[in-house]
């Protein structure tokens, strides 16, 4: 049997490396086709890496907490007799040299990604030759840090390179670096230069006092990441939020009379949560500007409509799983996808690509019995929908006969949206669109 190389799969198009986090194999141990060898992260999710093919793996071909270029060789699997052989032969070079091909290919990708999030600075290649992960890059962009400051950045990572906890080191210890960056005879630009100034005077958190019995813990990575995307957000999109009060009566009268029916025949159970993708799927195809978003000064209007669903995991954190293509799917689609998104994302099996490329999100803050939210838009994206919980409550109903007070179920809906290009009118309108939708749900629809 012939050694193979076991590679870094791709991982969605944004991203460009992956960090190994865990090996679940040791070397000389057997391998079974799509076995777990092991666990990565990147800055979007943790997932394993199965084996693609059968053996024994020979050599491991980077450490714990090294960081991976998509592409890469991360382990070789062989025969037995191909184990034996190579522990009598020279080692392997631990970390082997990345092709130039590779690595052009992964900082082509990382820089594709700043630029489409960078609205104020733009980070020319490293003149250094150095590779900078998107997440780096990103932070660099919000700091106004340009290139040849970034150059000047001790890293700790493989090869010198710059991680994250070197970035913000060198951040909040005032960017020392600067003073030693050569002068330069072209004038600096004016846009690079405000940036320096605003992000030299932004504001410090408040310095916290522990007390007495007080406990401190540890944020978790992907609570790191969450929380830095967020504060990304609300300092990149001035957020605006419009509230809508649908009456779902018809909708939730006729979930009560299928759910039983539809669960013996399709195996599913049918939630709300597919029927509100749905009338959003709708709703932007009647106002298609809500599903773009802002590279720069230019307007990316998407042609598919791919969903995020907001979900919560046992440990707290949050995932956003997304349904691609929602449009081309009937409610039955729509409910076996949700179904299955939904509890891989409890048992962590969610891949990369399955929570990247969403262009429009939906967070069902009604499952913790929240009447409504002022949700954080998930860039790039420009708008996400909260739906709150469904109550009964009297409202008033005009019929022929006159007005009258009814028992309905109600529920807010709240669209939080970019202000930067997406104003009121266009905000509240699709907002009140899905209302509509909602609102005028076919009691006997059939499924």
């Amino acid at each position: 049997m012939a050694q193979f190389e076991l590679i870094m799969p791709k991982m969605g198009e944004s991203i460009a490396e992956a960090t190994i986090t865990k090996w679940l194999k040791n070397e000389g141990d057997t391998i079974k086709l799509d076995e777990a060898i092991v666990e990565i992260a990147t800055d979007k999710v943790d997932s394993e890496v199965p084996s693609t093919g059968e053996g024994v793996l020979i050599k491991k071909l980077w450490n714990e907490g090294d960081v991976v270029p998509v592409g890469s060789a991360i382990a070789l699997i062989g025969s037995a007799a191909s184990a034996v052989a190579s522990s009598s032969a020279p080692a392997p070079v631990a970390n082997p040299e990345v092709k130039v091909e590779t690595v052009v290919q992964a900082a082509a990708i990382a820089q594709q990604s700043v630029d489409a999030a960078s609205n104020m600075v733009s980070l020319a290649n490293s003149e250094e030759g150095r590779f900078y992960s998107p997440l780096v890059l990103n932070i660099a962009r919000t700091e106004g840090i340009g290139m040849a400051e970034l150059d000047l950045i001790p890293g700790s990572g493989k090869d010198n390179r710059v991680t994250k906890a070197d970035i913000l080191k060198y951040v909040e210890g005032g960017r020392t670096a600067q003073t030693n960056v050569p002068s330069i005879t072209a004038p600096v630009p004016v846009v690079s230069s405000t940036v320096n100034k605003v992000s030299e005077s932004k504001p410090t958190a408040s310095k916290v006092t522990i007390m007495p019995g007080d406990e401190i813990i540890e944020m978790d990575r992907m609570r790191k990441i969450i929380a830095d995307h967020m504060v990304m957000s609300v300092t990149t999109s001035p957020h605006v939020t419009s509230f809508v009060e649908a009456d779902v009566t018809n909708l939730v009268q006729w979930r009560e009379k299928i759910k039983g029916k539809f669960e013996k025949k399709e195996g599913e159970k049918i939630t709300f949560t597919p029927i509100f993708i749905e009338a959003v799927v709708k709703a932007i195809k009647d106002f298609p500007m809500i599903n773009i978003s802002l590279d720069g000064n230019n307007i990316v209007k998407r042609k598919n409509i791919n969903i995020g669903m907001a979900a919560a995991l046992p440990s707290g954190n949050l995932i956003v799983p997304v349904i691609k293509n929602a449009d081309t799917k009937n409610l039955l689609g729509l409910v076996k996808d949700v179904n299955d998104l939904a509890r891989r994302a409890r048992e962590n099996k969610l891949t990369p690509d399955e929570i990247s490329g969403g262009t429009y999100t939906i967070t069902n803050v009604g499952t913790f019995g929240n009447v409504m939210g002022t949700p954080i838009i998930n860039q790039p994206q420009v708008a996400i929908l909260a739906v709150g919980a469904i109550r009964k409550k009297p409202a008033v109903l005009e019929t022929e006969y006159g007005d009258v007070i009814a028992i309905r179920h109600m529920m807010f809906l709240s669209h939080s949206y970019d202000h930067r290009v997406v104003d009121g009118a266009l905000g509240g309108a699709f907002v009140r669109r899905v209302a509509d939708y909602l609102e005028q749900w076919d009691v006997n629809r059939e499924i």
